[in-house]
């Protein structure tokens, strides 16, 4: 009779451990994004050398083939988690609705054990995408094929406030006119895009971005998912400053996900690769 305790305990170690190991869309998320596996000793010692799990925002380059990335992804989950980019915003309108579903399915049967989030479509807004209704029918597409695995999603938005040049294409026009419910009330994750450099230097009031989508994303984890610049007098005042925003808006779950971190913090002997991890422990 006195096994029965210890076993129960053991239980729940075990339990607490897989969890505490799992991506929780609900808790604080640390990202940055890599464009390239070359070097990917060096890119999997400075991801393991945080002090923090990070979660990488892995692009998959276009016309690749996912097996391209199935050892690089094996090593890379070894220290992170990771977030897959199907396809880059700048490789979307080259790619047919069937050739996109295919492309979903191949890399997601490929990389299942993997990757713990799929972003079925990047800077989903943007203008350069191409046709808006060809575009929101791939995004609907490779939704309902994550969904149907059973996959987390991750929808990234374009925040393009007064520079854009397409008024249907501005971010909040563009959720409203031509998002459905299923994915606005499903999507596991809802993140913004947004580059000062391309927007006039403006400096966004991110509470009140945030605010605003969640109202037409009650049950997403909200964060911004790419943030950087190519000023490289600037690059250490924008990393300290996006890592240590934070909003009080429900759902709020951080990311960030320097994009030039590949080529700013590998290797770890980099000055910038310090001061990330500076920002993560503020």
């Amino acid at each position: 009779m006195k096994i029965i305790p210890v076993v129960f305990f053991s239980v729940l170690l075990l339990l607490h451990t897989v969890c505490s190991q799992n991506l929780n869309e609900s808790s604080r998320i640390y990202g940055v994004t890599i464009d390239g596996i070359d070097h990917l000793d060096q890119i999997v010692e400075a991801l393991g050398s945080h002090s923090k799990k990070m979660t990488v925002r892995i692009v998959f380059n276009e016309r690749v083939l996912a097996k391209s990335y199935y050892d690089a992804c094996g090593e890379i989950h070894n220290v992170s988690f990771i977030m897959g980019e199907i396809l880059d915003s700048y490789g979307f309108a080259g790619y047919s609705l069937d050739d996109y579903k295919k492309r979903v399915n191949e890399y997601i049967n490929t990389l299942d054990n993997n990757v713990d989030i799929w972003e079925i479509g990047n800077e989903s807004n943007g203008e350069w995408l191409g046709n808006i209704d060809s575009s929101v029918e791939k995004l609907n597409a490779a939704f309902e094929i994550a969904k149907s695995n059973n996959k987390k999603t991750a929808l990234t938005l374009y925040y393009n406030p007064g520079c854009y040049n397409k008024p249907e294409n501005e971010m909040f026009r563009w959720i409203n006119e031509r998002l459905g419910d299923e994915m606005r009330n499903n999507i596991d994750y809802v993140l913004v895009s947004y580059y000062e450099d391309d927007c006039n230097n403006f400096e966004p009031d991110w509470q009140t971005v945030f605010d605003s989508l969640h109202a037409l994303f009650p049950n997403s984890s909200l964060g911004i998912g790419e943030c950087g610049t190519k000023i490289k007098t600037r690059k250490a005042e924008f990393i300290k400053r996006y890592y240590n925003t934070f909003v009080s808006t429900p759902g709020y779950i951080g990311g960030y996900f320097w994009w030039y971190y590949k080529e700013d913090c590998v290797p770890d002997s980099k000055k910038l690769w310090r001061v990330l991890e500076n920002a993560i422990n503020p």
